[in-house]
């Protein structure tokens, strides 16, 4: 999750387009320009929300430590009415839940920063305050140092350098899951999803991508047949990283955007229960390396390249949801293009299957389609938001359960502009 870039100004423009992909039975789409919707408050991740009986909650921001960019209690909740009530929220309307203080290196307990990205609502609690929030969580050396007895944590050796400031580390990122039973007032931190060991991290003098060292992050989780799956950003070396056989395109093909699953009844306890993809199964342990979901990849000669490189190509930062209307899933991603990833478009794709009772189905993506572009701008964490329509509250829709239409927001970062808006509807077609 990179922060603050250097940006080159150039005439704004915006592509918007109608299309499938090759995939049988993929749906289309349009893009349809709306009154533009400006959020009041700091996001840098996917909007984590659920539905609390008639109230819509949100969960933008970041907590915790970070010595590159300070401590930030910028994690914060506002409700509304509805999807577009609780967007229009004040900053002054949010407010900071009670969340876990963080531990000092050495100890066990939170370190790092974390963003919330997902929150999973457990059906098993009728009152609807029982909550799972599926975290991005950032680390350094410093915050959290190797331990040579549990082989945790990251020595500070050929570290590559972050984005600040020459000098500076890059972060290392992984995903933990915290719990609430008041409906997300105050929450439990119940542990690491899935991480990497400090032996995949990559490198100098091969890692001048300025972001991070590696690790996985970025993720948006969905719950079906049992379990929560997770779809992640794979940032580290898909191997033992040694520099005598340190290979890009080895990297590359061990990037993109992963998937691994935990069952729903490991959420109170989930370290060491989840498994990653490993190109046949759900056989990879929560800290070895998953296989990318192959048709997400972008290949060497349209741009594909290793995270860890400057001129870096791949998806990154899924949005997934349920469309009831095509009955499918649908997933959003942003495409890092050049340096500390840049990338000015958003791709869309599908998944047909209803269910993943078959694992490979999971798998089963089509080719990314381009949705939107924006020229001079870097566009993040794009995501789709429910509408405030009778259909949409009465069905209590959130970013992971859809309808035909649903607001498109990304986060804008331009010239002297850095915002999280809607500027369209999209719809959705049935082919």
């Amino acid at each position: 999750m990179p922060h603050k870039l250097s940006l080159i100004a150039i005439p704004l423009s915006v592509l918007m387009l109608s299309g499938c992909g090759n995939h049988k039975r993929t749906p289309g789409f349009r893009l349809i320009p709306a009154e533009k919707i400006m959020f009041n408050s700091f996001v840098d991740c996917n909007m984590a929300e659920v539905w609390i009986g008639d109230t819509f909650r949100i969960f933008p921001g970041k907590y915790g430590e970070d010595p590159l960019w300070g401590n930030a209690r910028d994690l914060k909740y506002a409700d509304g009415r509805n999807s577009m009530d609780a967007f229009a929220r004040d900053s002054s309307g949010f407010r900071e839940p009670k969340l876990p203080p963080n531990a000092a290196p050495g100890k066990e307990g939170l370190h790092g920063a974390v963003w919330f990205e997902t929150v999973y609502q457990s059906s098993s609690d009728k009152s609807g305050n029982t909550l799972y929030a599926i975290y991005h969580n950032e680390n350094y050396p410093t915050t959290l140092p190797f331990d040579s007895v549990t082989g945790t944590g990251y020595r500070n050796v050929e570290w590559p350098e972050g984005i600040k400031e020459p000098g500076s580390l890059a972060a290392v990122c992984r995903i933990g899951i915290m719990k609430s039973t008041d409906g997300g007032k105050s929450w439990e931190n119940k542990g690491i999803f899935i991480e990497d060991p400090d032996g995949r991290m990559i490198r100098n003098p091969f890692n001048t991508s300025k972001t991070f060292a590696g690790g996985v992050g970025d993720p948006s989780a969905i719950a079906t047949g049992g379990y929560l799956y997770l779809f992640y950003g794979e940032y580290g070396y898909p191997e033992t990283f040694n520099r005598s056989s340190y290979n890009p395109e080895t990297e590359r093909k061990g990037q993109c955007i992963s998937i691994a699953r935990i069952a729903l009844a490991d959420l109170d306890a989930p370290e060491g229960k989840a498994r990653r993809w490993d190109g046949t199964g759900f056989n990879a342990p929560f800290d070895g390396p998953g296989s990318p979901v192959k048709s997400l990849q972008i290949p060497t000669d349209q741009g594909g390249g290793p995270a860890s490189s400057p001129a870096a190509g791949f998806h990154w930062g899924p949005s997934v949801s349920w469309n009831s209307y095509l009955g499918c899933w649908v997933m959003l991603m942003a495409r890092s293009k050049g340096p500390s990833w840049n990338g000015s478009q958003v791709f869309i794709s599908f998944n047909m299957n209803r269910d993943f009772n078959d694992p490979a189905a999971t798998q089963d993506w089509t080719s990314p389609a381009l949705l939107f572009e924006k020229p001079g701008y870097i566009l993040w964490y794009p995501s789709l938001q429910p509408l405030n329509t009778p259909e949409d509250i009465s069905d209590r829709n959130t970013c992971l359960h859809l309808g035909k239409r649903a607001r498109l927001f990304i986060k804008h970062i331009g010239p002297g502009d850095d915002q999280y808006a809607s500027e369209h509807i999209i719809e959705f077609l049935k082919n």
